[in-house]
C-alpha cells in the first residue's frame, strides 16, 4: 500500500469530491484517469498528493497507518502539527506569552532544519546520532513548556508501551524526568575545562614597533603558571602578523581542572617590543633590534565563568617602575602594587568551555572551522586519558649572577639558548617560544637594560621526540648587547646542561645553578666534545675541583620540568623495570613500589605489568606474595578517578599483552591464603584491599587458565575447578561469619559482596552457566540472617542481588531456576520487614524487564513491577490465585486490598501531570483485572453470600476509574484523543457497561446501595460522554423503582439526587446535552428509552414524571447559574440568576438549606456591587425565618454554634450597619426598635442605651443629610436567547445615583451586548417573544406611592417626604401611545391619545 501526504487542501467543489486538509493521511483504492479513489468513499487530484512508503497497523475498521520512515521524522511531523495550533493560540491569548511565542517560533523553525538535514541522509553515523539527540532535546522542551505529555524513547524512537514491559515503559519515561529536572536544577559538573582565546588587537594611538605578546594561565595562590605560553606576533599597527592563519591568533587552552576555575588563578599576557634598546633612541645610535619588556595585562579566570557566550575584553596595560621587577610585574598587578597603567589595552576574546575535547569540538564546531593552535597544560591533566603520548621538557630562564666584565656599566645580557644532539648538531625546529608559532632553531631572550643580575622567568618547551633524548644537551649563550652604533652582541660565556643522565633517567624537575664558562668566540663551541667534558653545575663540582673553572662567581639559573609518558624520573621505578639487572634488589624494588606516584605507574602500566609477572614466573614460592600485594596495589589504583580511564588499557592488557599462563595458581593459593586468614587477623585494611581488588584478580585468573589450556590441550581441568571450588568454600566461611553489631569483618564482607557479581561473570567464560550459578547461589546462602537494620551489609546484600539479576546469570533461564529462590527468599525477608525498600524495587524491576535500571521514585517502581505482573497474568492465571484463598474471608480481604491499590493508583498524583502515556497503560491493566474479577464478584459475593464492603468497593473504584482526568477525552487535543481512542478506545464507556451489567446481577441487594451510591452515580452521569450517559442514566430508574417497592416512595432518592445535583454542577460538571438527555425523548444505549419515558410506563407514573420535571427545571437553573458565575463580574444578570435559583429552592423543592446557602451568596454579591440597601434585604429573608427563641442551633457557613436568639441578634446589627450603609435610615429604626424590646425584655439596658442612641442618629441624619431620588425604569426580556430565569419576563429596575436613561440604557446593553433594544414601548407581539434572538425593551416609570398620608400632610419635612416617595412602591405608572379606533394610515394623530 501507498499512503500520500497532502501537500495542499482539495476543496468540496465537485459531487463525491473528498475534503482533505494539509498533512491529511489517505488509502488509495483505485487510480483512474489522474483521480484516485480513497478509503473514505471520496475521489480527488492525484496531482494534489505525495506517494509515501508505509504499512498498515491493525487492519480493519480500526486500523493505524504508519509511515515506513525514520521515527524522529514521524514524531516530527505529529509534534509540529501539535505546536502549530498552539503557538496561535499564544499569540492571540495574552502578551505574558509573547516571550514563548517568539522562543518556540525559532525552535520550530531549528527543528525544520534539522529534519530536512535528517531526510536528505548525507550524514555520518555519528553525526546523525547528535543530530537526533538534539532534535529530541528540542521536542522535550517545547512539550514541557506548552504542557505536553512526556514521551518515551529508546534511541531516539518513540516506543510502543504494548511492545515492552510496563517497568521498561516506568524506568524511560522515568529517566527523561529526571533528565529533565537535573537540566532545570542544575547542569552537571563537568571536570574538564577549557579557555578559548582570540587576540584581536592592541589599543593604542602609537606603537612604532612590532610586538611580542605571550598569554599563559598562572595560579597567583601557588606563584607559579599552570599551562604553557600562547605566543602572538603584532605589527606596528597592534593587529596580528598574519590575520589569515587563525592559528596564530586563536589557541584553547585545554585540560584545566575545576580546582583551576578560581579568583586567584588568571590569564597573564607579557608583551614584549622589538626595536631600540632605549625607546625613543635616535635612528643613528643602532639599526640592531633587541627584544625589550613593554608591559603586562591580567584578568581572573573567575571573570569569566558566568559568561556562556565568546565575549570581548579589554584589558589594561600596566608597566614596572623598575625593570629588575619585570621577572613579578604579573604579581605587583594582581597584588595591585608597584606598577603603572599606561592606558593602552589589549582587546581579546575569551570564553570558557566546559567538557571533553571530544564533547567541545561537536559542541562548538563553529570555533574548530579553521585552525586553532592548542595550548597544554604544564603537566599532567586531572585525568589522564589513556594513549596520550608527550615528552616535552619545559626550561625556564631564570636569573643570573654577572660580573662587569671591565665595563663601567652593568651589562645588558641577551641568553640564546640551542638544542644540541648526541652528535653534537644542531636540532633544528624543535625550541619553542610558544604555541601560535612553529618551532625554531635557536631562542633569544628578552634583553634587561643594564643588569648584571637579570631576572628573565621566560619559559621555553622543547618537544624532544624519545629516540632523540639521549645524549642531547641545551647549550646557553650569553652576550652583551652593545647600545652602540655598531650595536654588537658579543660572546662572554656559556652554560649546558645534558638532558639525560648517567644513570639513565632524564634530568630533574626543580631548579639547576649552572656553571658560566668563560668563552669570546664563537668558533670555540663548534666542537661540543671539547666541553661536555668539563662540570656543568654548581652541584655537580667535586670538592678541589673549583680550579678547573676560571671564574665560578658568575652563575646562571635555569628551572626544568618534564612531563612525558614515556620517560621516568623516578629512581625506584626504573630499578623496578630493570629488575633483571639487580635480581638481588627485587624485594626492595617490590616493597617502594607502594611508594611510586600513580601518575608514573599508569604511564608505564604494561611495563610494570610484565615486570610483576616475570618476577612472579621466577620465582613463585619466595616473591609471590609480594608480587600479589603490588599486583593489588596497581589494581586498586585505578580505581582513582585520575586514572579510572586506564581500567580499559588493563583490560586490553588481560586479553591481547598478559602471558602468564601459570599465574593462576599463585594468584588462586595467594588469594586463598588471604581469605583463609581474614577471621582471625586483627587488621582488616589489607585484606580489604584485596578483596576490593577481587574483580581483577579473578581477570588475571581466568585469562591465565585459558592460556595454560590453549597451550596443553585442557590439562589439569580437574585440578584447577577443585582450587577454584576450594577456594570458594573459604569464602563461604568467611561470609558466614556473624557479628555482633558492626566489625571489621561485616566490612570486609561487604568489599567483597560489592565485587562477587563481576567475578560471577569473569568465571562464565570458564565453567558452565549452571556451574557458575550454583556457586553464585551458594555464596549468596551463606550470607548471615542479620536482625538488626543499622548492619551496612543490609544494602550491599541486596546490591549484589540487584547486580546478580542484572547479569548474564539471571538472563539464561537454566541458571535463574537455580538463583531464583535465593533471590524470592531474601526479597520476601526484606518486604517482610519493610528494610530497603528502594533496593527491592529495584531488584523486583529488574527480574522483570531484564534491562539496565534507572534511579526513579520507590513508589512507582513498585507500582510498574504489579502493573507487570498483572498485565502478564490471563484468565488461567486468574482463577489459580483466587483458589488459593481457602476461606471466603481471605477472598475479601485480597479483594478490597486489590481494589484499594488500584484506588490508589488512578489518584492524580500517582504520577507526574505529563506521564500520560503511563497512567493510560495502568488503565489499561486495571479495566483488565477488574473485568477478570467481575466474574469473582457474582460467583463468590452474591445472594446469601453478598458483601455490602466489597460490592461498594468495587462500584466506587468503576466510578473513581471513570472520572480519572486522565480519560476525560474531550479535553485533548484532536490529534492526541485521536491516537488514545485508536489504542485503547474509550475506556469509560467500558467500564460504564460493566457497572450496569454488575448492577443488573445484584437484584434485590441494589436496596442495599441505596442511597449510598447516587451520589458517585450521578457524578459519573455527569461526564460529558454520551454513551457512558446513555448506558447509566436507566440505573436511576432502578434506585426510584427498588425505592418506592421498599418504601412507597423514593424521596429518600429525590433528596439525595437534588443535593449532589447542586455541589457537582457547581463544580462545573454536567451541560445542556445533559439536561435534555435527563428529560427528553432521546434513544438511549441498547432497549432502554429516555429516563423519562421509562417513568411513564411503571405505577408511579406522576410522582416520577413529576421528580424528573423538578430536577430538570434545577440543571436549568444550576446551569444558568453556572454560566453566569464563569463571567467573574458582578452584574444584574449574575443577581438575578441567583435570586431565580434560590427562590426554586424555598418554593419548589423547600430545602431551606440550600435557600439559605444562596442567599448569603446573593448577599455577597450585592456586597461586592456596593448595592447595600439590596444586600440588608437580602439578609432580611434569613433574619424572617429565625424567631427570638433559646433554640440551639449549629455551625453553619460563617457562623458559629449559638442560640437561635445570637444568630438573630447578629443579623439584625449586620442588617442595620447595611442599610445605615445604604441610606435607608427609616428602615434602620424599624429593626434598632425590635431589637430594643428585645434588650428590654431581657433588662439588658447597656444594650438598650446604645440602640437607643444609634435610633437617635438615625432620625439625625434623616433630617440633616441629603438623599438624591432615583429613576426607575421597566425592563422586557424578549427572546428565546435570554437565560430561563429572564426569558419573555419584565422587571421594573431602580437606577444608580445620577444614572438616567440613556445611561441605563448603555449599560443593559453592556450585560447583554448582542440583545437588540427596541426603540418603542408597545407590548411585543409572539413573533419577538419567540424569536431565536434577544430583544431588550427599556423605558422610564414613575413610582405611585403608596403610604399618600405621610405625603399629604402638612408639616412633613421634604427630607421625609422624598424617602416615600421612591421607597416601598409596589405600582408605576408609564405612558405610551395609544389609538382610540382604527388607526388612520393617513393620519394616525388624528386618533393617538
Amino acid at each position: 500500500r501507498w499512503f500520500p501526504s497532502l501537500p495542499c487542501k482539495v476543496l468540496r467543489r465537485q459531487m463525491h469530491g473528498l475534503p482533505l486538509e494539509i498533512g491529511d493521511t489517505v488509502q488509495i483504492l483505485e487510480k483512474c484517469e489522474g483521480s484516485c479513489c480513497c478509503f473514505c468513499v471520496g475521489i480527488f487530484p492525484s496531482s494534489y498528493i505525495h506517494l509515501k512508503n508505509a504499512h498498515v497497523k491493525n487492519k480493519g475498521q480500526f486500523e493505524t497507518v504508519i509511515p515506513t520512515e525514520d521515527s524522529v521524522i514521524t514524531e516530527i511531523t505529529m509534534t509540529l502539527r501539535d505546536w502549530g495550533s498552539m503557538w496561535k493560540q499564544l499569540y492571540m491569548v495574552n502578551i505574558t506569552h509573547w516571550d514563548l511565542f517568539h522562543r518556540l517560533w525559532h525552535v520550530m523553525n531549528e527543528i525544520l532544519e534539522l529534519r530536512q538535514q535528517v531526510l536528505v541522509g548525507h550524514l555520518t553515523h555519528d553525526r546523525l546520532s547528535d543530530i537526533k539527540q538534539h532534535i529530541t532535546a528540542r521536542l522535550d522542551w517545547g512539550n514541557e513548556q506548552l504542557g505536553l505529555d512526556l514521551v518515551p524513547r529508546r534511541d531516539f524512537g518513540m516506543v510502543d508501551p504494548d511492545e515492552i514491559s510496563i517497568t521498561e515503559l516506568y524506568r524511560l519515561v522515568g529517566s527523561h524526568t529526571f533528565t529533565r529536572h537535573r537540566r532545570r536544577e542544575a547542569p552537571p559538573q563537568a571536570s574538564m575545562h577549557h579557555l578559548f582565546l582570540q587576540m584581536k588587537s592592541m589599543m593604542s594611538s602609537n606603537l612604532g614597533e612590532e610586538l611580542e605578546v605571550f598569554y599563559s594561565i598562572y595560579d597567583s595562590r601557588e606563584m607559579r603558571p599552570i599551562s604553557e605560553r600562547f605566543f602572538v606576533r603584532l605589527n606596528k599597527q597592534g593587529l596580528p602578523k598574519s590575520p589569515e592563519k587563525t592559528e596564530r591568533q586563536c589557541t584553547l587552552f585545554v585540560d584545566l581542572g575545576s580546582s583551576d576555575l578560581r579568583k586567584d588563578v588568571y590569564v597573564v599576557a607579557h608583551i614584549f617590543r622589538i626595536g631600540r634598546m632605549v625607546a625613543g633612541e635616535k635612528k643613528s645610535v643602532s639599526n640592531t633590534q633587541y627584544k625589550r619588556p613593554y608591559g603586562c595585562a591580567v584578568i581572573s579566570v573567575a571573570d569569566l565563568l558566568t559568561a556562556d557566550f565568546k565575549d570581548d575584553h579589554l584589558l589594561k596595560i600596566y608597566s614596572c617602575n623598575a625593570e629588575s621587577e619585570w621577572y613579578q610585574i604579573h604579581d605587583s598587578i594582581i597584588r595591585k602594587v608597584s606598577s603603572r597603567y599606561s592606558h593602552i589595552g589589549l582587546n581579546v576574546s575569551l570564553q570558557l568551555l566546559h567538557g571533553d575535547m571530544e564533547q567541545i569540538r561537536k559542541d562548538y564546531m563553529r570555533l574548530f572551522t579553521r585552525n586553532v593552535s592548542i595550548t597544554k597544560r604544564l603537566g599532567f591533566s586531572d585525568i589522564i586519558i589513556p594513549g596520550e603520548i608527550r615528552n616535552d621538557l619545559y626550561v625556564t630562564l631564570e636569573r643570573g649572577e654577572f660580573e662587569k666584565g671591565g665595563k663601567s656599566v652593568a651589562r645588558n645580557v641577551e641568553v640564546t639558548v640551542y638544542l644540541l644532539g648526541g652528535d653534537g648538531q644542531l636540532l633544528k625546529g624543535l625550541v619553542c617560544c610558544g604555541s601560535g608559532e612553529p618551532g625554531v632553531d635557536e631562542h633569544r631572550s628578552f634583553v634587561l637594560y643594564h643588569s648584571n643580575s637579570p631576572r628573565w622567568a621566560e619559559q621555553i618547551k622543547l618537544p624532544i621526540p624519545l629516540e632523540m633524548f639521549h645524549g642531547t644537551h641545551l647549550r646557553f649563550e650569553l652576550r652583551h648587547c652593545s647600545t652602540k652604533e655598531k650595536g654588537e652582541k658579543k660572546l662572554f660565556g656559556f652554560s649546558f646542561v645534558p638532558l639525560m643522565q648517567d644513570d639513565g633517567r632524564p634530568l630533574p624537575d626543580g631548579t639547576h645553578e649552572l656553571i658560566v664558562h668563560k668563552c669570546e668566540e664563537t668558533a670555540d663551541l663548534q666542537d661540543p666534545a671539547r666541553y661536555l667534558k668539563l662540570p656543568f653545575s654548581k652541584a655537580s663540582l667535586q670538592p678541589g675541583n673549583n680550579q678547573t673553572i676560571k671564574n665560578s662567581k658568575e652563575s646562571f639559573w635555569i628551572q626544568s620540568s618534564l612531563c612525558s609518558t614515556k620517560l621516568t624520573q623516578n629512581g625506584d621505578m626504573l630499578d623496578l623495570l630493570k629488575w633483571r639487572v639487580h635480581p638481588d634488589r627485587i624485594i626492595d624494588c617490590l616493597s617502594k613500589l607502594k611508594d611510586i606516584d600513580g601518575t608514573e605507574i599508569v604511564k608505564f602500566l604494561h611495563d610494570t605489568l610484565d615486570t610483576l609477572f616475570g618476577i612472579l614466573d621466577e620465582s613463585p614460592q619466595r616473591y609471590g606474595l609480594k608480587v600479589f600485594d603490588c599486583l593489588v596495589h596497581v589494581i586498586n589504583l585505578l580505581q582513582d578517578s585520575k586514572f579510572q580511564l586506564f581500567k580499559p588499557v588493563m583490560d586490553n592488557y588481560i586479553e591481547n599483552h598478559f602471558a602468564g599462563a601459570l599465574s593462576y595458581r599463585d594468584l588462586i593459593r595467594v588469594l586463598k591464603w588471604y581469605v583463609d586468614r581474614i577471621i582471625d587477623a586483627e587488621h582488616q585494611e589489607q585484606i580489604q584491599q584485596v578483596l576490593k581488588a577481587s574483580e581483577y584478580l579473578f581477570k588475571y585468573i581466568v585469562q591465565s587458565r585459558r592460556l595454560y589450556a590453549a597451550a596443553t590441550g585442557g590439562q589439569n581441568e580437574e585440578e584447577f575447578r577443585c582450587s577454584v571450588h576450594e577456594l570458594f568454600k573459604s569464602i563461604h566461611l568467611f561470609l558466614s561469619h556473624e557479628s555482633k553489631g558492626i566489625s571489621p569483618i561485616t566490612h570486609t564482607q561487604a568489599v567483597f559482596l560489592r565485587s562477587f557479581p563481576t567475578v560471577c561473570c569473569e568465571l562464565l567464560k570458564i565453567f558452565s552457566m549452571r556451574e557458575v550459578a550454583n556457586l553464585a547461589r551458594d555464596t549468596l546462602s551463606s550470607l548471615p540472617a542479620l536482625t538488626h537494620t543499622d548492619c551496612p551489609l543490609q544494602a550491599v546484600k541486596l546490591q549484589c542481588m540487584a547486580k546478580t539479576v542484572e547479569s548474564p546469570l539471571y538472563v539464561n533461564p537454566e541458571s535463574r531456576c537455580v538463583l531464583l529462590p535465593v533471590v524470592l527468599r531474601l526479597l520476601h525477608t526484606h518486604l517482610q520487614e519493610q528494610r530497603e525498600l528502594v533496593l527491592c524495587a529495584n531488584i523486583l524491576t529488574s527480574m522483570l524487564t531484564l534491562n539496565t535500571p534507572v534511579t526513579v521514585s520507590l513508589k512507582g517502581e513498585f507500582v510498574a513491577c504489579l502493573l507487570t505482573l498483572l498485565r502478564q497474568l490471563k484468565d488461567k492465571e486468574y482463577q489459580q490465585l483466587l483458589s488459593r484463598f481457602p476461606t471466603k474471608e481471605e477472598l475479601t480481604s485480597f479483594l478490597l486490598q486489590l481494589f484499594t491499590v488500584f484506588r490508589i493508583l488512578i489518584r492524580p498524583d500517582m504520577f507526574p501531570k505529563d506521564w500520560t502515556v503511563m497512567r493510560l497503560v495502568a488503565n489499561n491493566v486495571i479495566i483488565t483485572t477488574i473485568l477478570y474479577l467481575s466474574d469473582t464478584l457474582r460467583n463468590n459475593f452474591l445472594n446469601e453470600k453478598f458483601d455490602f464492603k466489597v460490592w461498594e468497593s468495587y462500584f466506587y473504584l468503576c466510578i473513581i476509574f471513570i472520572n480519572q482526568p486522565c480519560l476525560q477525552l474531550e479535553m485533548f487535543p484532536p490529534s492526541k484523543r485521536k491516537k488514545v481512542l485508536e489504542k485503547y478506545g474509550d475506556m469509560r464507556v467500558m467500564i460504564g457497561c460493566e457497572i450496569f451489567s454488575m448492577w443488573q446481577h445484584l437484584g434485590d441487594y441494589k436496596l442495599n446501595l441505596i442511597p449510598t451510591l447516587i451520589g458517585p452515580f450521578m457524578e459519573v452521569t455527569l461526564v460529558p460522554q454520551l454513551d457512558l450517559r446513555n448506558v447509566l442514566i436507566p440505573i436511576f430508574h432502578d434506585m426510584m423503582d427498588c425505592e418506592q417497592r421498599r418504601s412507597g416512595n423514593f424521596k429518600q432518592v429525590e433528596a439525595k439526587l437534588i443535593d449532589k445535583l447542586d455541589g457537582l454542577m457547581s463544580e462545573g460538571k454536567g451541560d445542556e446535552t445533559y439536561r435534555e438527555l435527563f428529560n427528553n425523548i432521546i434513544p438511549l444505549f441498547g432497549p432502554y428509552p429516555s429516563l423519562l419515558k421509562k417513568i411513564e410506563r411503571e405505577t408511579w407514573r406522576e410522582s416520577g414524571v413529576s421528580h424528573i420535571a423538578t430536577v430538570t427545571r434545577l440543571m436549568e437553573r444550576l446551569l444558568d447559574y453556572r454560566d453566569c458565575m464563569k463571567i467573574g463580574e458582578v452584574d444584574g444578570k449574575t443577581m438575578g440568576c441567583t435570586v431565580n435559583l434560590l427562590n426554586f429552592y424555598k418554593t419548589e423543592l423547600n430545602k431551606e438549606e440550600m435557600y439559605i446557602r444562596y442567599i448569603h451568596k446573593l448577599y455577597e454579591l450585592h456586597l461586592k456591587a456596593q448595592n447595600y440597601t439590596e444586600a440588608s434585604y437580602t439578609l432580611l429573608l434569613y433574619d424572617e425565618l429565625l424567631e427570638w427563641t433559646e433554640r440551639p442551633l449549629r455551625e453553619f457557613l460563617t457562623y458559629p454554634m449559638q442560640s437561635e436568639w445570637q444568630r438573630k441578634e447578629c443579623l439584625h446589627l449586620t442588617i442595620i450597619h447595611n442599610f445605615d450603609r445604604g441610606k435607608c435610615w427609616e428602615n434602620c429604626i424599624i429593626l434598632c426598635r425590635e431589637l430594643a424590646n428585645q434588650y428590654e425584655a431581657y433588662y439588658d439596658y447597656r444594650n438598650l442605651s446604645k440602640m437607643r442612641m444609634m435610633e437617635a442618629s438615625f432620625y439625625d441624619k434623616i433630617m440633616n443629610q441629603q438623599r438624591l431620588e432615583p429613576e426607575f425604569f421597566r425592563v422586557g426580556f424578549y427572546g428565546k436567547k435570554f437565560p430561563f430565569f429572564l426569558r419573555n419576563k419584565e422587571f421594573v429596575c431602580r437606577g444608580n445615583d445620577y444614572e438616567r436613561l440613556e445611561a441605563f440604557q448603555q449599560r443593559m446593553l453592556s450585560e447583554f451586548p448582542h440583545a437588540i433594544a427596541m426603540q418603542h414601548a408597545n407590548l411585543p407581539d409572539q413573533t419577538i417573544h419567540q424569536a431565536d434572538a434577544q430583544y431588550l425593551q427599556i423605558y422610564a416609570v414613575s413610582p405611585v406611592p403608596e403610604n399618600q398620608d405621610v405625603l399629604q400632610r402638612d408639616g412633613v419635612p421634604n427630607n421625609i417626604k422624598s424617602f416615600y416617595k421612591v421607597n416601598h412602591i409596589w405600582r408605576f405608572r408609564y405612558d405610551r401611545p395609544f389609538h382610540k379606533g382604527t388607526k388612520d394610515k393617513e393620519n394616525e394623530f388624528k386618533v393617538l391619545y
